[in-house]
């Protein structure tokens, strides 16, 4: 066994705002944002705004407590995320990016309730990108 697996958690808002904003209404400090007609890496503009939150990349087994962590300091805050979302149309989702090496032990990915009660007063989508390889492939 070689413990590559692994997993990160965020929250992202993204549609047309400003994402100064945002950071001064919630305030909280995002780790990474954009605004439409920023330029991506690979020349490209973006064609929308986002500001992104709460990155958790201290991989546990139980990925809910990723989750919670990435949540913890938004949770409080849930009243001015819908006002936010009702004033501007925006889109909310939970980040949920695991890497999974088959032959290790594979992570749990449950929300607890109070995750999901969360994602569901925001209307906050559950975003689950998943990575699978094959160790040998690697040897």
């Amino acid at each position: 066994m070689t413990d590559k697996t692994s997993c990160y958690t965020y929250f992202s808002i993204t549609g047309d705002f400003e994402p100064d904003d945002i950071t001064r209404y919630l305030n909280l400090q995002s780790f990474e944002q954009w605004r439409i007609g920023d330029e991506k890496e690979n020349g490209r503009k973006f064609d929308f705004a986002a500001w992104k939150f709460g990155l958790c990349e201290e991989y546990d087994v139980f990925v809910e407590n990723q989750m919670h962590s990435t949540l913890k300091e938004l949770i409080p805050k849930k009243e001015k995320l819908k006002r936010l979302k009702a004033d501007f149309d925006l889109s909310f989702s939970l980040e949920i990016v695991p890497s999974i090496y088959i032959d290790e032990i594979h992570p749990c990915i449950s929300p607890s309730k109070e995750v999901i009660d969360f994602c569901s007063e925001t209307e906050t989508a559950i975003d689950i990108d998943y990575y699978v390889f094959d160790s040998s492939d690697e040897e």
